[in-house]
């Protein structure tokens, strides 16, 4: 009965996977055609998420709640909140700065093809015990029965690969300081000789409608100063100018102001004069 059991798919497990797998596949491809990256990894986080309800249906319980806490809760987002804050727009995306890249990452793809279909061929022609055998100790201690005696080896070396990647990527973007790091005294003193800007620098523009990362400030006359935005903005040309706009919309509230309370802007002008 058992045996059964673990050979057969109720309706609600069928409905379940083609309408949760649709999504999950259409949320992959959208996140390899999709033009900004901010909704590429949104994609690839809904993908992720349809992945751990997968997990949890099957019995893999702390296989979901990692799915959902460590990689779409902490990777994905931390990954999503640095593409929103730094920026990266459609031009630097067609950059190829490794030669070869999109070769290699199709051939890694094929690879990847041939060990889900290996994979799958394995699991269909082999015997399986179903959900409520592999999880007779628990779903925790079965999985960390497998890893540390059947997998070790693939386990270790997987950890071994991540450990090396953490490390050179730090190599990689560590810069040796070949001078003396100044201190604040001798900075501020630099600035007073070469006659800088000698007070912090003025906060950005805020306004509701936009974000004030990339909108220069406008001074007491209207016009935007350069020195409240970045000079990584200004150098990619991502400033917004909105001065026109702001005093338009100035001069708009002013005059439903004067409407309101029944007074003459022009009139009150030519008195002042």
């Amino acid at each position: 009965m058992s045996t059964l059991a673990a050979y057969t798919t109720s309706t609600g497990e069928a409905v379940q996977f083609w309408v949760l797998g649709t999504v999950a596949v259409i949320g992959a491809l959208c996140t390899i055609l999709m033009k900004k990256a901010v909704h590429s990894a949104l994609c690839l986080a809904g993908t992720m998420i349809i992945l751990a309800v997968f997990y949890l249906a099957n019995g893999a319980y702390f296989l979901g709640i990692v799915q959902v806490v460590v990689y779409t809760g902490a990777i994905m987002m931390l990954f999503l909140f640095v593409v929103m804050l730094v920026g990266v727009t459609a031009a630097d995306s067609l950059k190829e700065t490794i030669k070869g890249q999109r070769w290699l990452a199709l051939l890694c793809g094929l690879g990847f093809a041939v060990l889900l279909v290996g994979g799958i061929g394995n699991a269909a022609i082999t015997e399986f015990s179903g959900l409520a055998v592999a999880n007779a100790a628990g779903n925790v201690e079965g999985l960390a029965a497998l890893i540390f005696t059947k997998y070790v080896f693939a386990f270790e070396i997987t950890g071994a690969l991540l450990i090396t990647a953490a490390v050179g990527a730090m190599v990689l973007t560590h810069r040796e300081r070949t001078e003396r790091a100044k201190t604040q005294r001798e900075l501020a003193e630099q600035r007073v000789r070469e006659a800088k800007h000698l007070p912090p620098l003025p906060a950005p523009g805020v306004y509701a409608r936009h974000n004030a990362v990339d909108i220069a400030g406008l001074l007491p006359d209207g016009t935007p100063s350069e020195l409240t935005v970045m000079q990584t903005l200004r150098q990619r040309g991502q400033i917004r100018d909105v001065s026109g706009e702001a005093l338009n919309d100035l001069a708009a509230l002013e005059q439903r102001s004067a409407e309101r309370l029944g007074r003459d802007l022009d009139r009150e002008e030519e008195a002042a004069k």
